[in-house]
């Protein structure tokens, strides 16, 4: 397989998204609001007293990276995109004695538009295993990495769960909703879910409190709320997650999941001295993605192992083969 690496920095142009500016835009998705209380009654809601966290809370996150964007010659003589990534998933656990990385895994794939596209091995430093994504363009490529990330998520979390343990996922639960007593945990509110009239409640929140339970409806269906962490600072957003879980179990155990999130995330929020995404990005997963990162490697040995494995190929099908 005869491939060129671009040159261009893989990285470049990354940015985090200001976490205390709110929903940027108003959602289409449809909504119920009156699925624990009626609208009129809507205010903050506090931890039931007594209620405990659970005594295992798993924590799955996972990281991507693109070590390189690559154009690869077809079968037909025309270069297609590809993209050479690594990603890794792992769950942290915590414990009352404690909390310890676990279940963590790293692979590395090419995902190309390119059909007739083969593993590219890079010696020592790592080998690829070819993905075809027949027909698209790099941003259908970048979707086709979040969803092998997910599924390594998804994997990783199945092996570890136990009886009665909570799982909370980074992002949104997208297509986790079949994993049992699971919660999506969403940093950052790009979306406006409720009117304005119930938007007050939102900033109405103090720390550890959450609105009702509501329901949306649009490309996912979820059973959701918002939550006001510690630690946060004087904006009306400042400090918000969203909270979801799937629509598919009943409306009172959504409104159990939804106390059991006040009683159990708000103690992982993180210090604003500590993390510059403080308090939504929560201590457990800080952690975890440092670790995570280790993992993937020297991204700049592996984009010249690329590079080198693209050169052997540059004599044609005659010359060394770098894939196999």
């Amino acid at each position: 397989m005869k491939f060129h690496v671009d040159a261009w920095d893989p990285g470049f142009g990354t940015s985090l998204d200001a976490a205390e500016r709110g929903p940027a835009e108003t959602s289409s998705a449809k909504l119920d609001a009156e699925i624990e209380l009626p609208v009129g009654a809507w205010r903050p809601l506090d931890t039931p007293p007594g209620l405990a966290a659970p005594e295992s809370v798993l924590l799955v996150d996972g990281v991507r990276r693109t070590d390189a964007r690559l154009w690869i010659e077809d079968a037909d003589g025309v270069t297609r995109p590809g993209l050479a990534c690594s990603y890794a998933a792992g769950v942290v656990r915590c414990e009352r004695a404690g909390a310890s990385v676990t279940g963590v895994k790293v692979e590395r794939s090419l995902f190309t538009a390119a059909e007739a596209a083969a593993d590219v091995d890079c010696g020592q430093a790592a080998r690829y295993t070819a993905q075809t994504v027949v027909g698209a363009d790099e941003a259908d490529l970048s979707n086709r990495v979040q969803g092998a990330l997910t599924e390594l998520e998804i994997a990783v979390s199945r092996q570890l769960r136990t009886d009665g343990d909570l799982l909370i996922v980074d992002g949104p639960l997208r297509s986790r909703d079949a994993l049992p007593r699971t919660l999506g945990y969403i940093k950052t509110q790009q979306k406006q879910y409720l009117p304005d009239r119930l938007i007050s409640v939102v900033a109405a929140l103090r720390a550890g409190q959450r609105t009702p339970v509501f329901r949306i409806t649009g490309v996912y269906e979820r059973l959701t709320w918002y939550l006001r962490l510690p630690h946060a600072g004087g904006s009306p957003w400042a400090g918000i997650v969203r909270v979801e879980c799937s629509a598919e179990v009943p409306d009172y155990e959504a409104v159990e999941l939804a106390e059991l999130s006040t009683a159990t995330i708000p103690r992982f929020a993180s210090l604003p001295y500590k993390d510059p995404r403080a308090p939504q990005n929560l201590v457990p997963i800080a952690g975890l993605e440092r670790k995570l990162r280790h993992l993937l490697g020297d991204g700049k040995l592996l984009h010249r192992s690329l590079v080198i494995a693209a050169q052997r190929t540059a004599a044609g099908p005659a010359g060394p083969a770098a894939a196999g």
